[in-house]
């Protein structure tokens, strides 16, 4: 909840502070600030509502420390998440999200680990409280568009926790827990003894925030993409309707969320200066990491998302993925599904480069980046050595190969119109279909002009979960979307296993798992210091690890 933020001597690191814009926290971490104290801060009213969007990235907000490079922000969850499945590999010795790849214990209630979401989300969903009791029930003007990006944006965060912590969907069991809802309304008096809401309860929550987002954001016209505006609030609605498998009102928020948006082209999805670093028409939402924030000014800009997914600054002799042989690579097989055809194949580097001698890697690294010199020793630093899987998604600012600082000094998206497209998509062809068939093509081909429908379908998945028409969307979804935080929701979703083993994998050794049902350690654990002190609140399983690699998987 909001208050667990000293760690006992038994976890793994010692104090954890959460970030408090409002300077008010007790032994227990964040207490809800009063009316009269949040009205007196400097700036009131509209600092706060600019402080739910501004801390999403680029603060050190979890451990105070510049040393963690988990700890920058809402996309560092996107890797949590992702590396849990098998469409990333974690590359290299000691990755800093070697925890959430190996998962196991590590992940359990009493470990440090365990605190990061709690940490970050609840300190978000503080915020956006604070903002709600400024506004109060029925807002003025002048707060309208504050109330509507406060309840847009509680409604993200508890999404994501419903979904993180829920060992089981919506769809699956309306009863089954999730976290504990505070709201601008929760007394002190509650905490101690606030249970997990269950789905149900949840998602109808989520769902009466973004009504009266939808209706506090009506008329407001945003000056960039790093709040959300009305358009979003309808990309949220489809997401969550997607998840609840309302397929009627998940196919209508979809098409609503695409107006005025359009599709990356190849020269915008490739882009070498701007690729995935600067908001375009794609666009719907992003944070951005800026010149001053902690995150770049602090340990050589080492901890933040540029450090561990931009590859192309060899040169700086910073970076976990450029220069410490921390790659986030591509599952191989994922990769070879993709056809030659398909532009998006080309923000990953082929593998068969590696069996190149030095010459001729150099060589063929320049159809990939500017830099392909250093992106040849970016690969001779890793262990074992190789560029094949690393991504050039995510590109430098400008193209800057030298000056890390300003490379990384990028924007993140986190909804882009791709993803309303897939939903509709998705969601028309449960409903019918021939109608989702027609959809997806139609999406498939601005990718890649020889698509036809029936590619990727048939493949097994390792389980029957889902019908073809499914999985094929699973497969577009798991290409457009790679590296921004959906890998696990997903299989949760659709209630996948996770394939690691392979003849060819590049997945490590004691990591390489076949599981043919939702992993245990994808339903995350709640921090032991919560539950100590909120008695009605439960908790899940601590996962644990498969004693061995499995056999490898034959496709």
């Amino acid at each position: 909840m909001l208050f667990a933020v000293v760690i006992a001597g038994s976890l793994t690191t010692s104090c954890i502070e959460e970030y408090d814009p409002e300077g008010y926290k007790t032994d227990r971490g964040y207490i809800l600030a009063t009316n009269d104290q949040a009205a007196k801060a400097p700036g009131s009213f509209n600092n706060f509502v600019n402080t739910i969007t501004s801390t999403l990235c680029g603060q050190f907000t979890y451990g105070g420390s510049s040393h963690y490079p988990y700890d920058f922000g809402y996309p560092s969850f996107f890797l949590m998440r992702d590396v849990m499945g098998n469409d990333i590999v974690a590359h290299g010795n000691n990755n800093w999200y070697s925890t959430w790849y190996a998962c196991g214990t590590g992940l359990g209630p009493q470990y440090a680990r365990c605190q990061i979401p709690w940490t970050y989300y609840y300190a978000w969903i503080k915020s956006c409280n604070t903002v709600l009791a400024l506004a109060g029930e029925n807002p003025d003007e002048e707060k309208m568009a504050g109330a509507g990006i406060a309840h847009a944006m509680r409604a993200m965060f508890y999404m994501d926790l419903a979904r993180m912590f829920a060992q089981k969907t919506y769809a699956a069991d309306k009863s089954a827990e999730t976290v504990p809802l505070v709201t601008e309304t929760t007394a002190l008096t509650d905490l101690p003894n606030n249970p997990r809401a269950t789905n149900e309860v949840m998602w109808a929550f989520i769902l009466s925030d973004l009504d009266k987002a939808e209706t506090e954001l009506a008329n407001y016209k945003r000056l960039d993409v790093y709040t959300p505006d009305i358009t979003v609030v309808y990309g949220l609605k489809a997401r969550a309707y997607l998840t609840m498998e309302d397929w009627a009102n998940a196919q209508k928020y979809a098409k609503m969320a695409q107006n005025g948006y359009s599709l990356l082209t190849d020269a915008q999805y490739n882009d070498r200066k701007k690729g995935f670093n600067s908001p375009n028409e794609s666009w719907m939402f992003a944070c951005s990491f800026k010149s001053d924030n902690p995150n770049i000014l602090e340990n050589d800009a080492d901890s933040s998302w540029g450090s561990i997914m931009i590859s192309e600054v060899a040169a700086s002799g910073c970076g976990y993925s450029a220069n410490y042989g921390q790659n986030m690579l591509i599952d191989r097989h994922l990769y070879e599904t993709i056809p030659a055809t398909d532009f998006r194949k080309k923000a990953f580097i082929d593998f068969n480069i590696d069996s190149m001698d030095e010459k001729g890697q150099i060589a063929a690294l320049a159809d990939y980046t500017d830099d392909a010199k250093g992106m040849y020793n970016t690969g001779q630093g890793a262990s074992p050595k190789g560029v094949g899987g690393i991504t050039v998604k995510f590109r430098p600012n400008g193209g800057e190969h030298v000056n890390q600082a300003l490379a990384f000094t990028v924007a993140v998206p986190l909804m882009r119109v791709e993803e309303m497209y897939l939903i509709e998509a998705e969601a028309a062809g449960m409903q019918s279909e021939s109608a989702g068939v027609a959809l997806l093509t139609t999406f498939a081909q601005t990718r890649d002009a020889k698509y036809e429908y029936g590619t990727h379908g048939a493949e097994a998945y390792y389980n029957n979960s889902t019908s073809k028409f499914q999985n094929e969307v699973w497969w577009q979804r798991r290409v457009e979307l790679w590296g921004e935080g959906f890998a696990t929701f997903d299989i949760k979703r659709l209630q996948k296993g996770i394939i690691r083993n392979y003849n060819g994998t590049y997945h490590l050794e004691s990591n390489r798992w076949n599981i043919q049902s939702v992993p245990e350690w994808m339903n995350l654990c709640i921090i032991q210091t919560e539950t100590n002190y909120n008695t009605a609140c439960t908790n899940n399983p601590t996962p644990v690890k498969p004693t061995g690699d499995s056999d490898e998987y034959v496709w």
